[in-house]
């Protein structure tokens, strides 16, 4: 039988940003939180000196661990799931900070399409330009609403950048200015200028310089040593829920950090949340955490699953499209489309980089781009990235190289520095036949049903991909490479791929038909459980962290208000307000 705990206000399952900032937010003004971070503690002095490929970026030292729960897959309703057991596509972070603390540091904002995707849709092209089968929705809230979140975000992270020209409208300027471009970077800027687009330095979270938010955490200036993505940083220059929130929370001393603890269940009686089964993994021991306020703010995978084990919401079936726990997965193939380049008498210094350093362009993004003449919906953010080139990740040779032998070793050598790549961060939109649920056949460590996921390439997927390709290798030209090597359409998704960044499940929306949670982030079947993360977005979008940690921000701003003012939902609670 679990032990119970004492009551707290507020329970937060995962401590990245979305469980990091409203964990910041709601100590300052006084609230008592827990939060179970299933994870090991750690802080940035256990990085130092800790530049380690093998470790970190082969085997995946700060990520999940497969043997207690993993995910089933299948690419499409006919076929048989089967668990996952590689990490090569698994970026859940396993520890305080979540995967915000092995992030690259990209920091861009949703725009107005992501947020109204099927309004906006309709409005440009009628709804004859949605395929059938797409299940593309609205978020129920728009730029403007969510502006000033984005805005609050990038001044708790320091976010380094520019204003881009063709990005959507800011309420101020960023809080650093942007990274210092290499050669590589002014190459794209300088070919992407001369093709008539607009680019500009990537967002970052890798600061050009040292910074206090305003919390009064100092995060420092990057130092370009390359060990970023796939790490944690050493030098605190990455801003991480690490680096700020979690501290600001701390010098409280209204919050309690509990690592080793894996949840298991969200306890509810009589439509209200209750609190948190969970196992503390070091004794094996099960607790019960009651609160008033319950919030999950783990990854995709993570909050969904809670979901569907505590029997909260409808679960999602493809056949008849009713439910809505585990609908529009999405994410697994991300469409994309890159063209790398070779250069021969070009030598670039690409071990030296981080995890944002790059120039980017939005002319071809979903607001910008028009669809009208084109079979596909949407569009992508260009970008070159030089994240630092590793010696065991980075051995790139043209295609038709021996995989082996004299000639492999001797492109391997000469292309070592000489090898670029250009390509589109793209949307990937929800399906019907694309969800999640519980496999019937496959448990975890407690016996619990696994997460199973499926996943179809569409057509969709594969024209956007042959469109950006195209204009991928264009860029490419333009830049001077002797060899260019399109990338190829995704033709399926096998189950071992893994299952990446994915995003959807309990999805945002104004209407509770058709989705999980309002937006706050309140579940509309149960007013004190709050869901936060990239799990509310009805399609994957181009860089994701920015717009969860501006939701995440909006959220701690309504569970502030729902225990202050009482109960009710939030979004009826707003109508009433506004008619008064």
């Amino acid at each position: 039988m679990a032990i119970k705990l004492d009551k707290v206000d507020v329970v937060v399952v995962g401590t990245g940003w979305a469980g990091g900032i409203p964990s910041a937010e709601l100590t300052k003004k006084g609230y008592k939180v827990v939060a179970l971070e299933r994870g090991k503690d750690h802080d940035h002095s256990d990085f130092v000196g800790s530049k380690d490929e093998l470790r970190y970026a082969s085997r995946y030292e700060i990520m999940t661990d497969n043997s207690i729960s993993t995910v089933t897959a299948r690419g499409s309703l006919d076929e048989e799931a089967f668990p996952l057991r590689t990490q090569s596509e698994n970026f859940e972070g396993n520890n305080v900070g979540g995967s915000s603390v092995h992030w690259s540091g990209v920091t861009q904002r949703g725009r107005k399409f992501d947020l109204q995707a099927r309004s906006i849709t309709i409005e440009k092209y009628g709804e004859d330009k949605i395929p059938e089968d797409m299940n593309l929705q609205d978020m129920g809230i728009s730029y403007d609403e969510l502006e000033p979140y984005f805005d609050q975000f990038e001044k708790t992270a320091g976010t380094s950048g520019e204003e881009d020209p063709m990005g959507p409208p800011r309420s101020d300027s960023y809080p650093t200015g942007p990274m210092r471009p290499s050669y590589p970077v002014k190459l794209f800027k300088e070919a992407a200028s001369k093709l008539g687009y607009h680019p500009v330095m990537i967002p970052s979270a890798n600061l050009s310089e040292q910074y206090e938010n305003p919390d009064g955490e100092t995060i420092n200036a990057c130092q370009y040593c390359s060990f970023c993505m796939m790490y944690g940083c050493d030098f605190g220059a990455k801003s991480d829920p690490v680096a700020t929130v979690i501290p600001t929370a701390m010098k409280t001393g209204n919050f309690e950090l509990r690592t080793d603890s894996y949840a298991r269940r969200v306890l509810h009686k009589d439509g209200k949340a209750s609190g948190i089964l969970y196992v503390d993994m070091r004794t094996g021991i099960e607790y019960e955490q009651p609160a008033d306020v319950v919030i999950l703010a783990g990854y995709t995978i993570s909050n969904t699953h809670l979901m569907l084990l505590s029997e909260i919401g409808k679960p999602y079936d493809p056949k008849t499209g009713e439910g809505v726990i585990g609908k529009n997965s999405a994410g697994l193939t991300s469409p994309g489309g890159s063209a790398t380049g070779f250069f021969e008498n070009e030598k670039f210094n690409l071990f030296m980089g981080s995890g944002a350093l790059g120039g980017t362009f939005s002319d071809l993004d979903s607001d910008n781009i028009d669809n009208s003449d084109l079979d596909f919906i949407g569009g992508g953010i260009c970008e070159i990235r030089q994240r630092g080139s590793g010696p065991i990740g980075s051995n790139p040779v043209p295609q038709g190289t021996p995989r082996w032998g004299k000639e492999f070793k001797e492109k391997s050598l000469h292309y070592a520095n000489r090898m670029l790549s250009v390509g589109f961060m793209s949307p990937s939109f929800g399906w019907k036949f694309n969800y999640m649920d519980l496999d019937p056949k496959y448990t975890d460590m407690f016996n619990d049903p696994l997460l199973r996921i499926t996943h179809s390439v569409t057509e969709q997927d594969q024209k956007y991909s042959e469109y950006f390709s195209a204009r991928a290798e264009e860029i490419m030209k333009e830049m001077g490479a002797d060899i260019i090597e399109k990338s190829s359409p995704p033709q399926e998704w096998g189950h071992t791929q893994g299952y990446g960044e994915t995003s959807g499940g309990v999805i945002m929306g104004d209407d509770p038909e058709t989705s999980a949670v309002n937006n706050y982030s309140q579940v509309w079947d149960m007013e004190n459980l709050f869901v936060i993360g990239a799990s509310a977005l009805p399609h994957k979008i181009p860089q994701q962290t920015g717009t969860v940690g501006a939701l995440a921000y909006r959220a701690a701003e309504g569970i502030d208000r729902y225990l202050s003012e009482g109960s009710g939902l939030l979004v009826e609670k707003e109508s009433n307000k506004s008619k008064v």
